[in-house]
């Protein structure tokens, strides 16, 4: 009988992965953190190891660094639960000895299941660098699930986690609150942290209760709360907002999650303005992060002419640019039938941000500050697109 060690913090994935993987005949040890882990990998002596990059304590990548310096474990396969948006660390997961890495919000217990036959079934050599992220295209081998067992197993998780979101938004808002309330560093960094963890066990509860946009919008949220965490200087009115915000529309899909036919992420398009080319394709970055496809013009005349033609999903609006500000411009895009109602964000400077977001809008939804950081940007795209996929499906 092959053993997998499974290192993760939040004990209802740690169970439901614990059960699966036992009744696919495997062997498993769960353990809630990597010291922990590191301890019993030395005496369980596991075939393969999973585990969740996003660990609390000791990260997943000093574990996988620690395993790899242990010559009798330095070639077992190391499968690791990472979150997209943050593509340094899993590029780093791959240096430190990683065999797969795959998207916690993307994939099912099912097809985590395919993973580890497939892994296991390898040679267990530890590769120099590897593919793209394993997401919710699963690997060509076959598997022994049988497919009403698996649809009844998805369906229970899905009512147990839908059952429990309101209590969960209540902890979200109070932890939230307590973030406003924060009259120092220190203090903030605490809440940032708590609120993080809160978010991170939401993502996975998510995932593998197969509620795709939840787990899609808690996975971007726990990126822009690690990045505030680990660069306090960028806690600002800004990125307070985005996280305010963002901890709202999750109350708002919460109300939608026993929804199956709106758990697609949906395709988008999306207009940004800006005259400087370095902010142009700053946004588009950050929404490529999160697979938006955008169209990007510097002139706000050039821009007039593809609004009167086609239609967008969200638009990003530089709001000083020469000949035409971004007001003006939001102001006769309101005026085309084609975008009443399309979202648009404006992108300003942080000097002017607390001045512009009390004033009136001219039309606008949203602002943002520059300089921004490009989660900050990608979680307030999702809230946007998402939102008006919703509206769209009324």
């Amino acid at each position: 009988m092959k053993k997998i060690l499974f290192i993760e913090d939040d004990q209802i994935v740690a169970n439901v992965y614990r059960n699966k993987l036992a009744v696919e005949g495997y062997q498993v040890e769960t353990v809630p953190d990597g010291e922990t882990g590191l301890k019993t990998m030395r005496t369980f002596k596991p075939d393969t190891i999973i585990l969740d990059l996003m660990l609390p304590g000791m990260s997943g990548l000093e574990v996988i660094k620690q395993v790899r310096s242990e010559e009798e474990f330095a070639r077992v396969p190391i499968i690791v639960f990472s979150n997209t948006y943050l593509t340094n660390m899993i590029q780093e997961a791959w240096k430190a000895g990683a065999t797969k890495c795959i998207s916690k919000s993307n994939c099912s217990p099912k097809e985590v299941i395919e993973v580890v036959r497939h892994t296991i079934g390898d040679s267990g050599a530890v590769p120099t660098s590897g593919p793209a992220v394993v997401g919710t295209h699963a690997p060509a081998r076959s598997i022994t699930l049988h497919t009403e067992t698996d649809s009844a197993f998805q369906a229970d998780l899905r009512k147990t986690f839908i059952d429990s979101l309101p209590a969960t938004l209540i902890t979200l808002r109070a932890s939230l609150q307590s973030l406003a309330r924060a009259d120092n560093e220190m203090t903030r960094l605490k809440e940032i942290y708590e609120l993080y963890r809160r978010v991170h066990a939401l993502s996975g509860n998510a995932s593998i209760a197969g509620l795709a946009q939840i787990a899609h919008m808690s996975a971007a949220l726990e990126a822009l709360l690690k990045e505030l965490y680990e660069k306090p200087k960028s806690i600002n009115t800004s990125t307070l907002r985005t996280v305010a915000a963002s901890v709202d529309f999750l109350g708002f899909l919460f109300e939608r999650g026993n929804l199956p036919e709106t758990q697609e992420a949906p395709a988008a398009n999306i207009l940004v303005v800006d005259d400087e080319a370095i902010s142009r394709r700053a946004i588009i970055y950050a929404l490529e992060k999160a697979q938006l496809h955008s169209v990007n013009v510097e002139a706000p005349e050039t821009a007039l002419k593809l609004l009167a033609e086609t239609s967008f999903d969200l638009v990003f609006l530089d709001v000083d640019m020469p000949g035409m500000t971004g007001f003006e411009l939001c102001t006769k895009l309101r005026a085309m039938p084609l975008h009443k109602k399309t979202p648009v964000v404006f992108v300003t400077s942080l000097s002017d941000f607390d001045n512009r977001t009390s004033s009136t809008m001219a039309g606008g939804n949203d602002f943002i500050a520059k300089p921004f950081l490009f989660i900050e940007l990608t979680v307030k795209a999702l809230i946007h697109v998402l939102r008006g996929k919703h509206r769209l499906l009324k």
